[in-house]
């Protein structure tokens, strides 16, 4: 399953969508409901968890990058770029056919606050966030938002637990499933960190974020990628120094996701407060 790629320049192009009607999902559920009608002005639906303490965010203690593969690709989402538009959801779900109420990326916003730091994620930002009103505005030291989506880990814990090897890891950085294996059992789902794994309701397999692995085989960037209109986004190969993922990991200033499960994520965080979780 190798993707011969010896000449991928990767393009911002995006060829026309799957334009099937849109999903409106919701990720998760949480029944604090009173402090989010507050949070959001005229929002219905929403996903707030209350977390305290210092979170989980750190730097990773080192990063691999593999030698063998002429192209070793990898992820970059900053932080500081980002809008919490949804463009990205939305461009995933038609991309990829993502069922209703499930995602392969999501948006979260932060909010914190003197009482501890709220994060809700409406229908998986897939139509952005509402403004908040003006009480809680007042209330907040500061609100951000940071995409999710699978970490293409280094050493992915969903590929151990796989009984029929259907998960695996390519050279080249991408951790894929291979629908025509996978048993449905979830084992991949539970071992996953990151929360970035279901069961596919439509096909009944697992599921999850490939970096639009069909897009980069045929030299172009994940649809994610092309829609972000603030560069929040970023892709490309780590053995290419001109590349813009490059210099970011040489720079040494991102961070990873739960660096204390030593899984090694190729999506790296630039801008990455303390709170996120």
């Amino acid at each position: 399953m190798k993707m011969d790629n010896s000449k991928i320049k990767l393009q911002a192009a995006s060829p026309p969508l799957d334009l099937k009607a849109m999903a409106e999902p919701n990720p998760n559920s949480d029944s604090r409901r009173e402090f989010l009608r507050n949070v959001l002005s005229g929002a219905t639906a929403a996903t707030v968890l209350m977390v305290f303490g210092p979170g989980a965010t750190a730097f990773s203690k080192g990063a691999k990058k593999s030698s063998k593969a002429q192209h070793q690709f990898a992820y970059v989402i900053n932080i500081n770029n980002c809008i919490g538009c949804g463009n990205c959801v939305r461009a995933c779900k038609r991309e990829n056919n993502v069922p209703a109420a499930q995602f392969r990326t999501w948006v979260e916003r932060y909010v914190t606050t003197k009482k501890g730091v709220y994060v809700e994620s409406p229908d998986g930002a897939l139509k952005g966030f509402e403004k908040a009103n003006a009480e809680v505005r007042a209330a907040a030291k500061r609100s951000f938002t940071v995409p999710k989506m699978c970490n293409h880990c280094d050493d992915p814990p969903c590929v151990q637990v796989c009984p029929v090897g259907a998960t695996f890891k390519t050279e080249e950085g991408f951790v894929l499933v291979d629908h025509g294996h996978c048993l449905g059992c979830a084992y991949c789902v539970q071992a996953c960190p990151y929360g970035a794994r279901f069961i596919n309701k439509d096909i009944h397999k697992s599921d999850k974020c490939t970096w639009c692995y069909h897009r980069v085989k045929a030299g172009k960037l994940p649809a994610c990628v092309t829609v972000c209109p603030n560069k929040a986004r970023l892709f490309g190969d780590l053995n290419d120094p001109d590349s813009e993922v490059a210099q970011v990991f040489e720079e040494d200033q991102w961070m990873v996701l739960k660096p204390e499960m030593h899984t090694d994520p190729t999506c790296y965080y630039v801008g990455l407060p303390r709170e996120v979780v």
